[in-house]
């Protein structure tokens, strides 16, 4: 017991007197300490880890995007006032939390662009729920190797963490703010890191192929053979005619001309060279295919698909397919976690993906065009949302009549509107 005690020690950077309850740890859990490094041994004979994917290009990006977007989208905790009226939760603690404050050293798109980011590579993220008077006042980020989840008979949630000095803490349902990946027991998410360590480990393996190759190989763009034995006079003034007058971008195109016989032969990429650089391309298409990211979002645009409205297709596909999943489950668990269940019928969160149109000018003019011409958004709720001032007018409040509507009807501006007169 001792044994296994001190490597747990050394796996949590503890004193060796530091003990720990190997009996409630399960094997996976167990294995996963004692694993070198902290990561999964993979086929290609490296390690894969938190930090060592991340040091994969494609990987990067794709963690960056996911959770760039999700750090950046506008949210924001939203009163049902009626069946067709919403507005935002002013005064609201919970509202502070989300758009504000989430702790006291995390702005809000740090505090969800870290979860998503744990989100994606663990298949879990955790938060301790800091609680006043009733409501969640603070939440505090908890890594996911901390925590072990697990369904007691009751069907509640138990949460096992180890805390910075080593000493395990239990904690209920109500005590974590916990977002889960898909899941096939419905407790814990499933890692994708672990699932796709073996194309993160053959990327790893190929870029420190390719730094090998560089450090020691090398890298001839042609040669000059000549018949005979060059004087070292004769090969001096060749090597200096060739740089003056061939070497440099400003030399680009000029045909060489060669004397007593010499030839110059190009050197192309061997078949070997060109199947190393085709496997580093697919570890990109594969990489992203388990993030769920469109290829061209990570600089590999060679399909043809990836041309024209291709990548405006691919874009609408991250959006529906990928990033609205992502915002669900925050939607969901934000609701389920945080919001007292007297608020259910009441509170709901909301992301507004109308963000993603900020840099496209095109799409946001459609799309305020449409909604003035059809009348369900008036000159100042537009103006609004582009963060400008209400028109001074009283056409400002004014909603548009819908081209195709029969009928003389006015405009209306919703606000204490008369009544039609009976005929």
């Amino acid at each position: 017991m001792g044994y296994f005690s001190n490597l747990l020690s050394a796996a949590l950077g503890k004193p060796k007197a530091q003990s720990f309850d190997l009996s409630n740890m399960s094997p996976e859990q167990v294995r996963d300490f004692l694993r070198i490094g902290g990561g999964w041994e993979t086929s290609s004979g490296v390690s894969v880890t938190e930090s060592s994917a991340m040091r994969v290009a494609a990987a990067w990006r794709c963690v960056n995007i996911i959770s760039g977007t999700v750090g950046t989208l506008p949210l924001d905790l939203i009163r049902r006032v009626s069946e067709k009226e919403r507005q935002p939760a002013a005064g609201h603690s919970l509202r502070k939390v989300l758009t504000v404050k989430p702790n006291q050293w995390q702005t809000p798109s740090e505090f969800r662009r870290m979860m998503q980011a744990h989100l994606l590579l663990r298949g879990n993220a955790y938060a301790l729920k800091v609680w006043l008077a009733g409501n969640v006042v603070a939440l505090v980020p908890i890594h996911p190797d901390r925590v072990s989840v697990e369904q007691k008979r009751d069907m509640t949630i138990e949460y096992r963490v180890t805390s910075s000095d080593g000493k395990f803490r239990l904690l209920t349902a109500k005590d974590v703010f916990h977002l889960r990946g898909m899941s096939l027991d419905g407790v814990k998410g499933l890692s994708v890191l672990s699932h796709m360590r073996e194309s993160i480990g053959l990327a790893i393996q190929s870029e420190q192929a390719g730094a090998r190759a560089m450090k020691t190989g090398s890298f001839l763009g042609g040669v000059i053979e000549h018949p005979q034995k060059m004087s070292p006079e004769a090969h001096g003034r060749l090597k200096g005619d060739w740089d003056e007058k061939y070497a440099g971008a400003q030399n680009a195109g000029k045909t060489p001309i060669l004397e007593e016989g010499a030839k110059y032969s190009s050197i192309g990429l061997s078949g070997k060279d060109l199947q190393f650089l085709e496997q580093r391309d697919f570890q990109r298409y594969d990489i992203a295919m388990f993030f769920g990211v469109p290829p061209h979002m990570l600089g590999a645009t060679e399909k043809q698909t990836s041309w024209g409205s291709g990548i405006e297709q691919q874009g609408i596909g991250f959006v529906t397919y990928t990033l609205n999943d992502w915002l669900k489950t925050w939607e969901e668990a934000i609701k389920r976690d945080l919001i007292a269940e007297r608020e259910w019928e009441t509170l709901d969160a909301r992301f507004y993906t109308q963000g993603l149109m900020r840099g496209d000018v095109t799409s946001r003019t459609a799309y305020y065009v449409a909604a003035r011409q059809w009348g369900w958004l008036n000159p100042n709720e537009i103006r609004a949302l582009e963060d400008m001032n209400p028109r001074d007018d009283e056409g400002g409040e004014e909603y548009a009549v819908p081209p195709n509507t029969a009928g003389d009807v006015k405009p209306t501006t919703g606000v204490d509107d008369e009544p039609p007169q009976a005929a």
